[in-house]
């Protein structure tokens, strides 16, 4: 007797209490004990059985926001957790597609004849925009790696550049002010510049196309303290959104209609768009707001375009698809913005349910230009002039590792689109590629003359592009 209790105590020392919770901390199922010789492929056999999945999908697991990709057991004990109280496993949904590091520069294209200051691909992935110091806005050939159209028409720098997540229309914007709208098929302007700001522009975002299909409306944000939504069919400003007291630096349209701007006077403001009245104002930053990135900035960005490449026949078609893609990604949390700021820190907002931040993130040691959630929202990735790119939870805010490398200033970060890579360009003349899983630098692509100022990965996941100030355009490849 006593034989069989002291073999059930021995079974149970065995066993560690768990709970599995999906990263928003919802619980599945109640806790219960699991033998420490449990991996990653015995949980992936759990989860999908406990959620009922028809289909096997993949996860990752997490134990405080470390992945756990050896057996608990052998976790808990290398990372002296303590086994008295209950483990709190997260499962995060993965990409069911996976995308190749680029490795190789595949080509390097002249034509522009200053700086390249922007570069982004269409929603699908298959055409290339850039916007210079030279005045002009290229259209680039990605089968051929050549340039397709010069664009020309603006006065001064060309300083951003945007595409409808219909692929259906290109606008810039210019250090003058100006904002045009191009036809990517063509390369021809729709008609003539477009005027009303009265310093340069800083942001571009458009209306998703999820809430309206074929897209028409747009906002610009300036330098002189006003946005402005203009609708691209009329030509004309529509709505312009006045109350900041100083620079407006970023705009976001964001994926329940609201429009967020954030500006030099420290505060983020949140519009509705049929009238362009103020919703609410963020305070909580003591500088100037360089970014603003939404949870949701993937699916806006590529509306009805995946990894399929399927093609519509409809705007309706279009808008349906955009929608159920934004509703899967999104779920039933409400969206989140986060903002990055000259006063060296970051908050994570959720606009929708309140105008206090939900976290205070911390720990950049010089101003932060540039904040990027992934795809999946489930990470955020920040740039800085301390030379470091940091990775942070994207539903918590919690810090998580610091990507150092750069031997330069961080000016701009993209993802992969399966949320597994992140990729950054910096004043140091070089790119590198980061893997979220084990926290670590995977490729290293110097190749540029001088500063990197803007980078880019195609929403199809098969290339990267970037720019800087040796006014040359790179392709990079897997």
């Amino acid at each position: 007797m006593e034989v069989e209790v002291a073999e059930e105590s021995m079974e149970l020392n065995n066993k560690v209490m768990c709970q599995l919770a999906d990263p928003e901390g919802t619980p599945l199922g109640a806790s219960m004990y699991l033998p420490q010789s449990v991996g990653p492929k015995e949980l992936q056999q759990m989860v999908n059985k406990l959620l009922n999945n028809e289909e096997k999908l993949p996860y990752a697991f997490y134990i405080s926001d470390q992945e756990l990709v050896i057996q608990l057991g052998d976790y808990l004990q290398k990372n002296k957790v303590s086994v008295e109280k209950v483990v709190t496993i997260v499962y995060q949904p993965q990409a069911v597609f996976r995308i190749r590091p680029v490795s190789r520069c595949s080509s390097t294209i002249a034509g522009h004849t200053e700086a390249v200051l922007s570069v982004v691909f269409s929603p699908d992935g298959q055409q290339l925009a850039s916007g210079s110091g030279d005045t002009t806005v290229r259209l680039w050939d990605l089968h051929t790696q050549t340039p397709l159209f010069t664009c020309t028409g603006h006065k001064n720098w060309v300083l951003c550049v945007a595409w409808s997540p219909d692929g259906k229309h290109l606008v810039s914007g210019s250090k003058s002010g100006e904002i045009q709208i191009w036809d990517p098929r063509t390369g021809k302007a729709s008609g003539n510049l477009l005027t009303g700001h009265k310093k340069w522009i800083t942001g571009i975002s458009w209306e998703p196309v999820h809430l309206r299909s074929p897209c028409r409306r747009f906002v610009t944000s300036s330098k002189d303290g006003d946005a402005r939504i203009w609708d691209a069919t009329l030509r004309k400003t529509v709505i312009i959104l006045s109350g900041h007291t100083l620079a407006v630096t970023c705009v976001k349209w964001g994926g329940d209609g609201v429009i967020y701007t954030g500006s030099q006077d420290c505060t983020i403001k949140v519009w509705e768009t049929t009238q362009g009245k103020l919703i609410r104002e963020l305070k909580g930053h003591g500088h100037w707001v360089n970014s603003l990135a939404l949870s949701t900035e993937y699916v806006l960005r590529t509306g009805a375009f995946d990894h399929t490449h399927k093609h519509y026949s409809s705007p309706e078609e279009m808008k349906e698809a955009a929608l159920e893609r934004y509703n899967k990604m999104k779920g039933i949390s409400p969206e989140r913005l986060v903002s990055g700021s000259d006063d060296f820190t970051m908050f994570l907002w959720e606009p929708s349910v309140g105008k206090h931040p939900k976290t205070r993130m911390t720990g950049h040691q010089q101003l932060v230009n540039h904040v990027y959630f992934s795809p999946d929202g489930l990470w955020i990735a920040s740039a800085s002039f301390d030379k470091s790119v940091k990775l942070w939870n994207g539903i918590t805010g919690k810090f998580v590792t610091a990507f150092r490398g750069h031997v330069g200033p961080v000016y701009q970060i993209s993802w992969s689109a399966d949320s597994r890579l992140l990729l950054s360009g910096s004043k140091d003349s070089t790119l590198k590629v980061w893997d979220v899983g084990n926290k670590k630098l995977k490729q290293d692509l110097p190749g540029h003359a001088d500063e990197v100022f803007a980078v880019d990965w195609s929403p199809d996941g098969e290339k990267v592009a970037s720019g800087g100030r040796d006014r040359v355009l790179k392709l990079w490849m897997g």
